[in-house]
């Protein structure tokens, strides 16, 4: 079960980031995946933001220390430099009596390969396994938000920037969205929309066969993708 995060460890998480903590770091300390961190401030900051701290960070540990080992390497360049030429000599002259003598070089022989022809389609795919219903612990008390008439709102997967990463078929499916305060569900919420409380969530155990019949196979809660 992934851990929840309340709205201000959500803030707290940017701050770390920006300030330099990595996502392992912040998964560690918050006790989440790395995949909840990477989708909670891609959210919050934006991709773009993400990705230009995550390369800042990445170009900072890969030259520091090679500034660090800068004089290390040059004290033992000419060490190095002149054994080098030691081997290289020695197995040019070893080399050069070996043809001589009519012995085929280790490296006379060659195989030569055929390029392949076909198309690899190297492309990262991304998916991602719901957790049943039957395994997942919801609050036990959850808002959602309706229209004026009660109908609940029906979103795909599609509609959730969070969730793009999912696969074609994925982002079609029919979800709706639960919150687990109030703030956020009003957050949420339009002119001609309104919050509704649900104090017993095992409700949607229960009434998973109804939701399936009109299309529905996904539930949203916080960072959980749940399936019926």
């Amino acid at each position: 079960m992934v851990n929840r995060l309340s709205d201000k460890q959500k803030e707290e998480i940017v701050r770390g980031f920006r300030e330099g903590k990595s996502v392992d770091v912040l998964a560690k300390d918050y006790n989440c995946t790395k995949l909840t961190i990477s989708r909670n401030l891609k959210k919050n900051i934006g991709e773009n933001e993400f990705n230009s701290i995550k390369l800042k960070k990445f170009s900072q540990e890969k030259v520091i220390p090679l500034k660090e080992e800068k004089s290390k390497d040059l004290r033992i360049s000419k060490q190095v430099n002149l054994k080098e030429n030691e081997e290289i000599s020695s197995y040019q002259n070893q080399s050069e009596k070996k043809i001589e003598e009519g012995i085929d070089s280790e490296f006379s022989h060659f195989v030569e390969l055929t390029p392949l022809n076909e198309d690899i389609d190297n492309s990262l795919q991304k998916d991602l396994s719901s957790v049943p219903i039957s395994e997942t612990s919801l609050p036990k008390v959850v808002y959602m938000v309706v229209d004026k008439k009660i109908e609940l709102e029906i979103k795909t997967l599609g509609d959730f920037p969070e969730w793009q990463f999912l696969s074609e078929n994925e982002l079609k499916r029919k979800t709706i969205q639960l919150f687990a305060d109030l703030k956020t569900a009003k957050r949420n919420c339009g002119n001609d929309q309104k919050v509704i409380k649900v104090p017993n969530t095992r409700v949607f155990e229960i009434v998973a066969p109804i939701l399936i019949s009109r299309g529905i196979s996904r539930i949203i809660s916080d960072n959980q993708l749940i399936s019926l």
